[in-house]
């Protein structure tokens, strides 16, 4: 061994990287399988992801956490879990009933609230997530915010078309993984245009849950940041960068 090598105890070596991520790295074994301790921690995880999935979405805990802000209440074309599961492009679509009565404005923005895959995940963090956001939108028209059951990310598409808005934020329960069944995403599309508009039109924020996520102040700011610049530009997606971490090499020099 040389002067710069150091030996580190390999289980020490786990410890360390482990403080760094949630995967499940180094877990040892007890014979031929993992130790019954990590076993049992991958079982609750795993019906942690599953409770996400098929727990009922509460639209009055959201609305109860806007602060006041109006609400609506909508459904997709799915009329039930099973069906929203088994057939993604119902979700994508708005119950007919629903849609005639929606409000409809000149605004710059709705933000609808969907359960997605994680209800759990929009309970938690959905509502403070639109309220920091609206906060730093001085100027803008925002239209009630829409609660969407059995709602995919394209479901906003058609919301957005039927009320008049030029701009609609997605907040949507991510599927679950195991290491993260309570994970927030927001969806920023630009005039969308049900059955045209794509996920290259879209900018995504993902990982939504602090403490171990994104922060809901760092989430608004990215966002507001995205629409302000969105709006500039006269679209999202794949033309639209996210720079609010960016340093440039003239600010460096200053």
């Amino acid at each position: 061994m040389t002067e710069t090598q150091i030996a580190v105890p390999v289980g020490d070596l786990w410890a360390t990287m482990r403080r760094h991520t949630q995967a499940r790295i180094g877990l040892g074994r007890a014979g031929s399988a993992l130790p019954t301790r990590h076993r049992l921690e991958l079982q609750t995880a795993h019906a942690a992801a599953r409770d996400a999935v098929h727990s009922p979405f509460e639209p009055e805990a959201v609305a109860a956490g806007l602060g006041g802000m109006p609400t609506v209440r909508v459904r997709s074309a799915a009329r039930d879990r099973l069906t929203y599961l088994q057939r993604p492009d119902l979700g994508r679509r708005l119950d007919a009933t629903d849609r005639a009565h929606l409000p409809t404005g000149d605004w710059d923005v709705v933000f609808v609230v969907a359960d997605g895959l994680s209800s759990r995940a929009v309970h938690e963090h959905a509502a403070a997530v639109v309220r920091e956001t609206v906060a730093r939108l001085a100027g803008w028209s925002v239209a009630p915010v829409v609660l969407a059951e059995q709602a995919r990310v394209a479901l906003g598409d058609d919301i957005a078309s039927a009320m008049g808005a030029t701009m609609v934020v997605v907040l949507v329960g991510e599927r679950p993984g195991m290491s993260a069944a309570d994970s927030l995403g927001a969806y920023l599309t630009y005039r969308p245009v049900p059955g045209v508009t794509t996920d290259a039109d879209r900018n995504c924020l993902s990982n939504i849950r602090p403490p171990l996520g994104l922060a809901y102040e760092g989430a608004a700011g990215k966002l507001a940041g995205l629409m302000g610049r969105g709006r500039e530009l006269g679209g999202t997606g794949v033309a639209l960068k996210d720079e609010s971490d960016h340093v440039r090499v003239s600010d460096q020099l200053l």
